[in-house]
């Protein structure tokens, strides 16, 4: 008999993960002993097994594991499935358990804690997690179907974490590894040794556990949680060590501490209060409105002065209307006509047309903040510019919001109104609605051609739509086919895949269905029997949809299982029915899991419909359009889908052949419009075929005639466009394009009847009459023996997308704006749809045009909320850009839930997740700001997870450079009148030089960053160049020149040179920012004076933007010389931080490696002194002797500054805090050196815990070094 020692401890993971393991033990002859093993066996520490009467003693949880797990076959099932559960033990082993063992041990208070410490390993976890999170994305277990040890191993080991640290908002994060981990502890071996898992709420010292008396020897059979066990050994058991003693000391000393400290607490109480120093007020962000009268479409009022700070709605304030009355966003503007040939190029992109039905939330924001920034760019650069408007009409989207609308005010469903007044009544609310989007893209500075704005059901566009399905009809592209289709009950339509949400479930979960009362039960493996035909031997098998064996026309097994060789020909029994199905043998089964035998519902599930086309299977629909059984015996016939899911359970038990029904992992189909689970369903439609077209859409990528940035997407591209599959476009919808397909009947005994899915049957036609001739002459009879029914159905809403970039100029139609903006330069999207529209415009565009319908894909990111997770309304993470635009509190956060169509549970789950992201509401950020961060963010990966708060600090920028400007503005003068060209005169100040020379890096970058479609680049650059060079540096050092102006003639000259280049910084500086932030950049360049006031642009939006050929003073040699002033500049100023010189001025030395440096010092000393508020900067050589009383820093290799200090400060003062943070620093030396130095030190402490103490020790090293020098410095002066 064997023999298991484990710690009853119930976070005692070590000890679990074997007692899990052992659950899985085939054999009853396991002992379990709570106790530690006798010292005879030389075992090290618990778990220990002792096998074969104590021949062989295996000891350490990987080994005792591995043994029983593998007994149970619980290892792999193969020698790559043994290597992958080798590699997950190794990596709870090493890179999880030290890990979490550094967060959770402080908290149960088996070490110190240090806070520093345990939050770099808290985020070390979460580190190590995500790596775990992203390997169970695609997996349910993480080796092969079932539960392995690999499970049980890092389960185990990451049981304390979830216990005890993994707060909500972590797990929200984790959603692969928190729905595989909850998996694992509800199935009953889990539940049986770690009892019901309480997840963490809130990270917080662990009060340690009372522990009930249990026997300390049980068997196999009689082993319980360890959560109820106890150590019988601390109460009876050996004598303690003295290592126990030792901490068991600690630990009272730690209480008594803890205890005066809450009476000094309680004491604190007693004593009158003393008063409190009120808080200064947070200052508020300032509104101004603007109040000027203004007639829309007129220029707004530049002449009275600036508000003292920025406010966006005093900027953004009439604008735009401006800006679209003349005419700027039109190609044809400052041009006689678009087909004049234009040097610079034209640039044509067309939007991603939103829903009709739509919002704008963030996700569109970002598209058109990155649209809108490459069209004037490409505007201001002199290219003839179209970015064109649209919106679709979305079938599904539009009709459900039409239809709910009507059952809320009128009581009536479509079909009471009929197809044509319904469809009226679309077209009403749309003409009522639908120019919601439109406002808001204008509230946004999207410079589109409104005048071009198309809606894709107008009549141009249904032209287009109708002339596209007939010519490929025509050419047989588009065909009539029966195949399994997404089918919504509710909506009575097929629906996309783009439509259908994947709803993961962890186990047996309760879902609301439309049309039924109570919740369905999803989550859940029924499996039942069926007999073999002429024996009394039976076949098991399992489905998540048992109401589906009501179609079964086959069971599945594997060709190579051994277990089912003997049934080949045989056949096995429906119970419900006379049925007899086939036992086929199809390589798609997998044998391990289960039991090998799978049932076929061909008409009812993917998979099977391709094993029922292989093995040539009977086809039963049990379905309707509405979700009722037909084809079925009674009493099932009639029922609908879920009630008959019971039904079917329950006859089976009548039966004899359920089996059983266990939890099951699964992913569930959901509508995203009416929320009800998606049915496959065999349906007669109309498909595209792609293989060709696809093909083609390959190639055009493969030869570089079409190019996809950023490159890692190429891979998906190619795997959809070399394994595509034909393109269901029929939907069973009112509101769309209807089919120009019509079914034909013909009135003459010589032709016989056609069935629905012959496409001999059907013909297309531009109207009835084309259609009724193209049927006589196919069927060779007269026109009036031919009767046609239009197909009722409509396309999908992806088919009028598909040709937008076409449709919208007109085509089939030649004129001339297809002529010239066909094919587009570019289409920028999300690349979520990179299939859905992407591929099928280029598909479209190749087989209708000849012609790819644009020269390059640009797909920016996802947006995500702060935390990483979907936008989802439910979350409460869905932000209107307008409400990040002009601010709205967490009351009107809350009141838009109210109006949404969520249920009670969902406003109240959303409303905390508002709560959390957002407890002061959302600020207002304006438009500038929310632009300048998407594409701050936009950085050329796959998702963005946006903070509102970096929002805001954008908005913060906005009022630097508002303050900027003005201050430069009343720098200039009144008077002030610009050179008529940016140029240098050779008087230029090395302020001056420098500033110009950030000014065409800052250009340069801008120009390539553009071009390489790097928006965080341009942002970085812009950014940069204002804030930290521009108004940190130059306009610092600049002002004693203005200060000295008056004094001479010399200094007026210098001073009038400064502001030709203060002028140019700020023109140009508004120019590169203009794209990105068009608001405040008009707002501001509107107040600068022009170089060319007669000829110049009206606008900055029509004014070049700034390149390279011009501003070509890019000077490497005094950005060199700057970085080194800069350096010597901040060294000072750390200086005098240390020292505390806030408003004091001291004398600066600086010591110089040769007389070059000394120089360059000389020839800088204004701006070194004026940037780093010293008296005097006095260049030394090496051989210099430095004054006495001086801080000594090093700036560079080739120069050491040394600040005066003498007389300016308290030296007694400074030297006894000094000597005091000197005993602190050696007291933690100290304390760290002991732990370091215990014997079992690197044994038992993790390498990473034993790198950070050895990092911490070496920074108190180098801080105690430099306490002592200045000690040392302070102590000459005294």
């Amino acid at each position: 008999m064997a023999t298991l020692y484990v710690s009853p401890h119930p976070d005692d993971f070590r000890s679990l993960l074997a007692l899990l393991a052992a659950e899985f033990y085939p054999f009853a002859n396991l002992n379990i002993i709570t106790e530690d093993p006798p010292e005879s066996l030389n075992a090290r520490s618990r778990p220990t097994l002792v096998l074969s009467e104590a021949d062989s003693v295996l000891n350490g949880a990987t080994a005792v594991s591995w043994y029983l797990a593998s007994q149970g076959k619980r290892t792999g099932l193969n020698t790559k499935q043994q290597s992958q559960v080798w590699q997950w033990l190794s990596f709870a082993d090493n890179e999880l358990t030290p890990v979490s063992c550094a967060v959770v041990f402080p908290l149960m208070g088996m070490m110190g804690v240090d806070k520093k410490l345990q939050q770099s390993s808290r985020a070390e976890l979460m580190r190590v997690l995500k790596v775990l999170d992203k390997a169970l994305e695609p997996r349910t277990y993480l080796v092969g179907q079932i539960i392995t040890l690999a499970d049980m191993a890092v389960a185990a080991a990451v049981l304390l974490p979830f216990k005890y640290v993994l707060e909500p908002t972590d797990r929200k994060v984790l959603t692969n590894v928190t729905r595989w981990f909850t998996t694992c502890i509800n199935q009953p071996r889990f539940l049986k040794v770690f009892g019901k898992i309480t997840l963490c709420e809130k990270m917080v010292p662990v009060t340690p556990k009372t522990k009930a008396a249990a026997p300390a020897v049980k068997t196999k059979a009689a082993k319980a949680s360890p959560a109820v066990e106890t150590d019988v050994a601390t109460t009876n058991g050996p004598p303690k060590t003295e290592a126990q003693l030792k901490k068991e000391a600690k630990k009272r000393e730690k209480l008594e501490k803890f205890q005066q400290k809450k009476d000094m607490e309680a004491k604190k109480k007693t004593q009158p209060p003393t008063e409190k120093k009120a808080k200064p007020e947070k200052k508020e962000l300032g509104v101004i409105t603007y109040n000027a009268a203004t007639a829309p479409g007129e220029k707004k009022d530049v002449i009275s002065p600036l508000p003292d700070s920025y406010s966006p709605q005093y900027v953004e304030a009439a604008w735009y209307p401006w800006w679209e009355k003349q005419g700027f966003f039109k190609p044809e503007y400052g041009r006689k006509s678009i087909s004049e040939k234009n040097l610079k190029g034209i640039f044509m992109m067309c939007i991603p047309p939103p829903n009709v039905t739509g919002s704008l939330h963030l996700g569109h924001a970002l598209t058109n903040a990155i649209q809108d920034c490459l069209t004037r760019w490409h505007r201001m650069r002199g290219e003839t510019t179209l970015w064109n408007p649209g919106c679709d009409h979305a079938g599904i989207a539009t009709q459900v919001v039409v239809e709910k609308k009507l059952m809320r005010e009128r009581g009536m469903s479509r079909h009471d109104l009929g197809r044509e007044n319904f469809i009226q009544e679309v077209w009403k609310w749309k003409n009522e609605k639908g120019d919601r989007i439109y406002h808001q893209l204008k509230k946004l500075g999207s410079s589109l051609d409104w005048d071009r704005a198309c809606f894709t059901m107008d009549p141009k566009l249904s032209y287009a739509v109708q002339e596209a399905f007939i010519r490929m009809h025509e050419e047989g592209v588009i065909y009539r086919s029966k195949r399994l289709v997404n089918w919504s009950c509710t909506l009575n339509s097929a629906i996309s895949d783009i439509e259908v949400d994947k709803r993961e479930l962890t186990g047996r979960t309760l879902l609301p269905v439309p049309g039924y009362k109570e919740k369905v039960e999803f989550g859940v493996l029924v499996s039942f029997a069926y007999k073999v035909d002429g024996s009394d031997e039976e076949v098991i098998v399992a489905t998540t949809r048992i109401e589906t064996m009501l179609g079964d026309t086959a069971v599945a097994v594997h060709p190579a299982d051994p277990r089912y060789q003997h049934l080949k020909g045989k056949m096995v029994l429906h119970p419900f029915c006379d049925r007899k199905m086939p036992v086929v043998f199809d390589d798609f089964v997998d044998m391990s899991f289960g039991t090998g035998a799978v049932k076929i519902t061909p008409a009812h599930d993917h998979n099977d419909y391709e094993v029922g086309v292989r093995h040539n299977l009977a086809f039963i629909n049990i379905l309707d359009e509405n979700g009722l059984l037909i084809n079925v015996p009674p009493p099932f016939l009639g029922m609908k889908r879920f009630e008959a899911r019971k039904a079917v359970l329950q006859a089976l038990k009548d039966r004899g052949h359920f089996k059983e029904i266990k939890d099951n992992p699964m992913v569930v189909p959901v509508c995203s419009r009416s929320k009800d689970i998606v049915e496959p369903l065999l349906k007669p439609q109309w498909y595209v075929n792609c293989t060709e077209m696809g093909k083609q859409a390959a190639d055009a990528v493969r030869g570089g005639q079409l190019k996809i940035i950023p490159d890692h997407h190429l891979k998906t591209w190619f795997n959809w466009m070399d394994n595509i599959r034909d393109w269901c476009i029929s939907r069973q919808l009112w509101w769309g394009h209807r089919i120009p397909a019509y079914f034909v009947t013909v009135s003459d005994p010589s032709v016989k009847p056609g069935e629905d899915m012959d496409g001999h049957y059907w013909v297309s036609g531009r109207s009835e009459e084309e259609a009724r001739e193209k049927a006589a002459k196919r069927f060779n009879v007269s026109t009036d023996k031919i009767h046609l029914r239009q197909d009722e159905d409509v396309l999908d809403t992806w088919f009028s997308s598909g040709i937008f970039p076409f449709s919208i100029f007109g085509w089939p139609n030649e004129n001339q704006d297809l002529n010239v903006f066909y094919p587009g330069t570019l289409l920028e999207t999300g690349h979520d749809i990179l299939f859905f529209w992407v591929a099928r415009m280029v598909m479209m565009g190749l087989k209708l045009t000849g012609k790819l319908p644009f020269k390059e894909v640009y797909l920016h990111a996802v947006v995500r909320d702060a935390h990483g997770r979907k936008m989802s309304k439910s979350l409460g993470n869905v932000i209107d850009p307008l409400d990040v635009i002009t601010g709205i509190s967490l009351e009107g956060l809350h009141a838009q839930l109210t109006d949404s169509n969520l249920d009670p549970v969902e406003v109240e789950k959303a409303k905390q997740g508002q709560k959390s992201d957002y407890p002061n509401g959302i600020p207002e950020c304006g438009t500038d700001a929310l632009r300048f961060a998407l594409c701050a963010y936009t950085s050329q990966g796959r998702d963005i997870n946006l903070d509102v708060n970096r929002i805001l600090g954008y908005r913060h920028f906005c009022n630097k450079l508002w303050n900027a400007v003005k201050f430069a503005m009343k720098t200039l003068g009144d008077n002030f009148v610009p050179s008529e060209k940016a140029q240098l005169c050779g008087e230029e100040s090395v302020s001056d030089r420098w500033i110009l020379s950030r000014l065409c890096a800052a250009v340069a970058l801008c120009d390539a960053s553009f071009k390489a479609y790097d928006f965080p680049a341009i942002t970085t650059a812009i950014y940069n160049f204002w804030l930290y060079e521009l108004c940190d540096v130059y306009l610092e050092s600049v002002k004693p020149v203005f200060s000295k102006a008056e004094e001479d003639s010399s200094s007026q000259r210098q001073a009038l040179v400064c502001r030709q280049t203060l002028y140019t910084c700020l023109e140009v500086g508004l120019r590169l920012l203009a794209p990105m932030m068009p608001f405040v950049t008009e707002e501001l360049y509107q107040r600068l004076p022009r170089r060319r006031p007669q000829s110049d642009p009206a606008s900055i939006c029509v004014t070049s933007y700034p390149e390279t050929e011009e501003f070509c003073w890019n000077s490497e040699e005094v950005d060199r010389d700057m970085d080194f002033v800069m350096s010597v500049v901040k060294t000072i100023r750390s200086l005098r931080a240390d020292y505390n010189l806030t408003k004091t001025r001291a004398d600066c030395y600086l010591q110089c490696i040769d007389s070059t440096t000394a120089s360059l010092v000389q020839k800088y000393s204004l701006q070194i002194q004026t940037l780093s508020y010293s008296q005097a900067v006095i260049p030394l050589t090496a051989n210099q002797p430095v004054p006495e009383g001086c801080a000594v820093a090093i700036a560079s290799d080739r120069c050491t500054v040394n600040l005066m200090l003498k007389g300016l400060i308290d030296v007694e003062k400074e030297v006894a805090k000094l000597t005091t943070k000197k005993g602190d620093l050696e007291k933690q030396m100290e304390k760290l050196k002991e732990k370091m130095a215990k014997g079992d030190y690197k044994e038992k402490v993790p390498v990473k815990v034993q790198e950070q103490d050895a990092e911490k020790l070496r920074q108190s090293q180098t801080e105690l070094e430099k306490v002592k020098e200045a000690m040392e410095n302070f102590r000459k002066m005294m």
